[in-house]
């Protein structure tokens, strides 16, 4: 962040900070020096600029401040039933206090009849106002008009246990600031700050921790959050203008296979959006640069049979292709997709995965080191060391979350002479916001069509007293020759209970449907039971499946016209969208049913709306980065890719938008940033990179 070697000092020798509590900070917010306490921000502020008073509390309000005199204390009850009690007054009224812990601290140092300054949430009880522990300070003039805005900090249970609240992190800021201020160098040139109306470091760095008003706070996140977008961005814009110009691709332009492919095999009509994707992927492959590009398309959008097509252009060019899946169900669901294709025009495919049997294995590696072997379909045994190609042109990563960055790495260097095409697919809809950070560096390809033919799966909200009816629709739709699943929630802290219900659940449908037959499936089956009843399923020998989530991927059922989804209130909003997409794979209607209870979370309630009023998936990757936050999204936390300090991608949309285009506007007129006036951010950039592995260019 800043240059000056203050803010690389210990943070144990700052004043009141010490080695005791300088270790805790260490260990528990990865804290060590100067500048990792400055830009430990806090995550909201408590507006102490406005009182309240007792006769103008109302039930539901938020945190309140209040100035009156403590009429009273009195411990009331024995042992762990034991609570402080207490009686505030001010000039309008009388306020009951209510501690059940911290109660000898609060008799010590709370004296009757002295004047103090309350902080807390408000409650009645039979028409009465209550503040269970709230905070109290004593009234004096520096904040008898109020003490500001007040920042709150992120803490653990160990620094509270330690008695290092908030305050005492607040302290330390004013403290640290004292010290560094005149020390924050600026980090964004003045034709910026111009531009955006931003103002400097150091008002943004002193203004986030001790705001001296609501538009310093205002402007002082404004301020931190573009710079921290814009830094980003330029990284990730750099990476892919460098990659462009530094990694050569094979460059591939015959396409006999891929003809012959299109005018005798090809069983259906490519989707406009198909057809703009594959030429998206062609001028890639054949432009002598590396291709690395994010393929993004909803459940049953046709993504497979795109990555087909690319694997046939690589193949007619002397090339092998790979393409990895997280899970031995999606690696056999691609592998049987693809294998009737490449079988009709004579290309050889195989399966790597965890179970392939020795034998076969040895083989496989034999087949592709010598090129008889010209695609591979597998799972993480892809990247096994032993696993070597002769020629492999074309990388296809699905689902790319779910691997992390040095195992994509390994991938990479299975070509020694020149990298391969890398192809990324996903068919979880990405936010636009979400997308910018996490594959900024990728170039992105959008199918947002569904294949002609396909009619919108309509869905519905039912509570559970609906249930005979729901079961009347079942029957309706499998007397028309249909099949349904029934999903259950499988959470590892409930099993026994879901194991339960999923039990009970089987049990009531087959007592239902006498006359069809059902198939269970559940994650304590033993593979091989699993299969076959699946398999049972797939081939129509069962009308109804209950199932856990593990169908929530690898089943193609296109017979299969109904999905009912019991306490869909437990379900994420991407989990449900996943679910429904089993359904509406063939010509018919098909209906997605959300079973829940009355009672429901505000949360939920907006999971349920969400899902009934749309089927864009990038709509609902939208609603659920508001609900859950990019954190929980695409396994980003544990990918350790988003690691942004104040920006927030579900809110700050805007910004992003506009430190991105400020980027790419820069670069495009001095990518290597050599000009004067770019001095500053390539200085920026250096002192970043110093601290970074380059595995982000992989994708």
């Amino acid at each position: 962040m800043m240059q000056s070697s203050i803010f690389d000092t210990k943070i144990e020798l700052l004043k009141g900070v010490g080695p005791q509590r300088g270790s805790l900070l260490n260990t528990e917010l990865q804290i060590f020096t100067f500048g990792d306490l400055l830009q430990y921000y806090p995550f909201r502020y408590e507006d102490r600029t406005q009182f309240h008073t007792i006769a103008a509390l109302q039930d539901g309000m938020e945190y309140v401040q209040i100035k009156g005199r403590l009429r009273s204390l009195e411990l009331v009850g024995e042992g762990f039933k034991q609570r402080l009690t207490g009686v505030f007054m001010d000039t309008t009224g009388a306020l009951e206090l209510t501690w059940f812990q911290g109660i000898s601290w609060v008799e010590k140092h709370l004296k009757i009849g002295a004047e103090y300054v309350l902080y807390g949430k408000p409650s009645f009880f039979q028409g009465r106002p209550q503040m269970q522990h709230p905070e109290v300070e004593l009234l004096t003039p520096a904040n008898e008009h109020g003490s500001g805005f007040v920042p709150v900090y992120g803490l653990t249970e160990k620094l509270r246990k330690r008695y290092i609240e908030s305050k005492a992190i607040a302290a330390m800021q004013k403290n640290l600031l004292e010290k560094t201020y005149q020390a924050i160098r600026e980090t964004l040139p003045d034709e910026l700050l111009q531009r955006y109306k931003l103002i400097g470091k150091k008002e943004a760095m002193y203004n986030i921790h001790l705001p001296a008003s609501a538009e310093w706070l205002r402007q002082a996140r404004r301020r931190l959050k573009f710079e921290e977008l814009f830094y980003n961005q330029l990284r990730l814009i750099k990476q892919k203008v460098l990659r462009r110009v530094d990694y050569e691709g094979q460059v591939f332009k015959s396409a006999f296979l891929l003809k012959d492919f299109y005018e005798k095999y090809l069983p259906f009509q490519l989707t406009q959006a198909q057809r703009r994707v594959i030429k998206e992927i062609f001028d890639d492959m054949r432009s002598g640069r590396q291709m690395n590009r994010l393929l993004q398309g909803d459940v049953g959008s046709g993504k497979t049979i795109v990555a087909f097509i690319c694997m046939l252009l690589a193949i007619d060019n002397g090339a092998q292709a790979c393409l990895m899946a997280p899970t031995e169900i999606l690696a056999e669901q691609h592998y049987n997709g693809l294998k009737p294709f490449a079988e009709k025009l004579g290309i050889s495919i195989e399966k790597l995965t965890g179970s392939t049997k020795k034998k076969a294995r040895t083989a496989i590696h034999e087949g592709l080191l010598s090129g008889t072997v010209k695609i591979i379909v597998g799972t993480h045994a892809l990247l096994e060391d032993i696993v070597q190609f002769k020629n492999l042109g074309l990388c296809i990563i699905d689902e790319q979350h779910r691997f992390g960055v040095a195992q994509r790495a390994k991938l990479w260097e299975k070509n020694k002479y020149i990298h391969p095409h890398i192809l990324v697919m996903t068919a979880t809809p990405i936010p636009r916001t979400l997308a910018m950070t996490l594959y900024g560096d990728l170039d992105v390809s959008v199918i947002d069509q569904l294949p002609a033919g396909r009619k919108p799966i309509k869905t519905v909200h039912r509570y559970d007293a609906h249930r005979l009816n729901v079961f009347g629709f079942m029957r309706d739709e499998i007397k028309k020759g249909r099949q349904v699943y029934i999903v259950y929630p499988l959470i590892e802290e409930s099993e026994k209970l879901d194991y339960k219900d999923l039990m009970d659940g089987y049990e009531s449908v087959v007592r239902a449907f006498p006359e069809y037959q059902v198939s269970i499936v559940h994650g304590k089956m033993k593979p091989v039971d699993k299969d076959f009843e699946m398999q049972r399923f797939v081939k129509a020998e069962t009308q109804i499946m209950v199932a856990t989530t593990v169908i929530e991927v690898g089943v193609n059922v296109p017979n299969a016209s109904v999905m009912v989804i019991e306490s869909a209130e437990r379900f994420g909003l991407s989990q449900l969208h996943q679910l429904r997409g089993r359904v509406g794979r063939g010509a018919e209607q098909s209906y997605c049913i959300l079973m829940t209870d009355v009672k429901m979370s505000k949360e939920s309630r907006t999971r349920i709306e969400t899902m009934v009023r749309t089927n864009d998936g990038f709509e609902i990757a939208d609603v659920d980065l508001q609900l859950r936050g990019p954190g929980d999204l695409s396994g980003t936390q544990q990918s350790g890719i988003i690691d942004l300090q104040i920006a927030d991608l579900a809110k700050d949309g805007e910004i992003l938008k506009v430190a991105r285009a400020c980027a790419q506007e820069i670069l495009d007129k001095d990518y290597l940033l050599e000009l004067p006036q770019y001095s500053m951010i390539k200085e920026q950039i250096e002192a970043h990179n110093i601290h970074q592995n380059n595995w982000a260019r992989i994708s």
